[in-house]
Order: structure tokens, then C-alpha cells, then sequence
């Protein structure tokens, strides 16, 4: 099994991170060591690979928390782990409460506030971004819970990158130039930068921002992919908890 880790967030024993992606349990194509039950893939299949992806995280099932994503900028604060229907943020100051996102191109975003221990999970494709989802949410935490951008690290994991995400001019029109390249008739989007910048302009500092260095549709071999694979492409899921005490362990 292969799960990617951040190093921004390893500095912190008191936080359980990682991100599955299509190696484990010599899972074949088209869907590989998927991790979502809505994509076509047998379901008792992915059960299994959610049981053994999460135990190498050391986390039982019952403390995962998944959200049912749909592009929109619904951010939810978590008070018990468990499905807690639409939404595409979620946010907990709670230990022991692990939340889930699920992705195969977007952005995957996990933010840590190191000083009110609280922690933010976002899914933000591009609908997402041009909702600015993400600036939403540290408006979210700054409210809530005081968060300062300077006591912030965040985690940007795997999505596609500009040069492979192509969109249309009904898309293009919604984001600033800034963020679209134009060649041969062709637009290209750069969904990541946006984010980033909006963590930029929120003030967190360039050194607690980790982005991944990976683009989905490049690498074949490892990650999901919905733009490069089409329908039958698996999901992989990035878990962020604040650790408790006697609750977590192998199954």
C-alpha cells in the first residue's frame, strides 16, 4: 500500500494524516484500491479497502467522518464522527473525530490550527474555488474559533494540474485571467494556484503552506483520475484527526 503523507503536518504528534491512492491490496483497473462506494465499484470491495487503509492510519472506521461532496460551498462543524450528508467543508475542534474527503482530480484541502487545536478538511474543485469554499472556511475558523492565519498549516494534497485540466469558455469566464492559459484555442485552468492564493491572501504564511508535487493525470500508476480515466476511475480518500487517547488502534 501506498499513502501519501505530509511532511507539514508529521511535525505534529498530536495530528493522523494521510491519503490513499490507487496502490493496495494488489487492486487491479479500472477502479484499483478505491475508496468510494459511488463510482460502479462492488461495495463490499470497498469496504474492505477503506477497513485496511484506515487501520494503517491506526484509526477505526467509527471515527471517520465523510460529507456527501457536491461542488457547492456548504461548510459543516463536526460534532460527532459519522455521514453528515451535503457539504464540502467540514471542521471540527473535537479529538478522535477523523474527516474524510474524497477526491480524483480536485483539491483536496487540510488545514490545522496549531494553537486552538481545531481542524478543517475542504474539497474544492473548481466550482468550489470559483465559491471560494476554502476563503470561506478561514473566515469560518477566524469567527468560530479565533484562528490566526499565522498558527495555520495547510496541506494541499494530489489534483490536476493546469497543463491537463482544459475547461470551457463558460467556466473560464468565472476566474481571473490569472489563472488560465490559452494555446491553440484551447483554455487550461489552475485551480490549485487559486487556492493558494486565497490562503496567501488570508495571510498564512508561504512556509506553512505544503502543496503536493503530484498532478493526478500524470501519474497514472498511482493516483485516481476522473478527467484522464472517465467514469470507471476510483476515489481516493485524504484523513485528517486531532488524536485522543484510548479510541485509536488497529482493528
Amino acid at each position: 500500500m501506498k499513502i501519501i503523507k505530509s511532511c507539514l503536518l508529521e511535525k505534529f504528534p498530536e495530528i493522523t494524516f494521510g491519503m490513499s491512492t490507487k496502490v493496495g491490496l494488489d487492486r487491479k483497473e479500472p477502479y484499483c484500491f478505491n475508496m468510494s462506494l459511488n463510482v460502479g465499484d462492488d461495495d463490499s470491495v470497498v469496504e474492505e479497502n477503506r477497513k485496511v487503509f484506515f487501520n494503517e492510519l491506526g484509526l477505526h472506521s467509527s471515527l471517520i467522518t465523510f460529507q456527501k461532496q457536491i461542488h457547492s460551498d456548504i461548510i459543516k462543524f463536526v460534532e460527532v464522527p459519522g455521514i453528515i450528508g451535503e457539504s464540502d467543508a467540514m471542521i471540527t475542534a473535537k479529538t478522535n473525530i477523523a474527516l474524510a474527503v474524497s477526491t480524483a482530480d480536485c483539491t483536496p484541502i487540510f488545514i490545522y490550527d496549531a494553537e486552538n487545536k481545531v481542524i478543517a478538511a475542504v474539497h474544492s474543485g473548481w466550482r468550489g474555488t470559483q465559491k471560494q469554499i476554502l476563503k470561506k472556511t478561514l473566515h469560518n475558523l477566524r469567527h468560530h474559533f479565533k484562528s490566526s492565519p499565522q498558527n495555520l498549516y495547510v496541506y494541499a494534497g494530489p489534483s490536476i494540474s493546469q497543463k491537463n485540466y482544459e475547461v470551457g469558455k463558460e467556466t473560464a469566464i468565472l476566474f481571473d485571467d490569472k489563472y488560465l492559459k490559452f494555446d491553440n484555442g484551447k483554455i487550461f485552468l489552475d485551480v490549485l494556484s487559486a487556492n493558494v492564493d486565497m490562503l496567501c491572501s488570508f495571510g498564512v504564511p508561504e512556509e506553512q503552506i505544503e502543496v503536493s508535487p503530484y498532478c493526478t493525470f500524470d501519474e497514472r500508476n498511482l493516483l485516481h483520475s476522473y478527467r484522464r480515466d472517465g467514469g470507471k476511475s476510483g476515489r481516493a480518500l485524504g484523513i485528517i484527526v486531532m488524536r485522543g487517547n484510548s479510541v485509536f488502534g488497529r482493528f
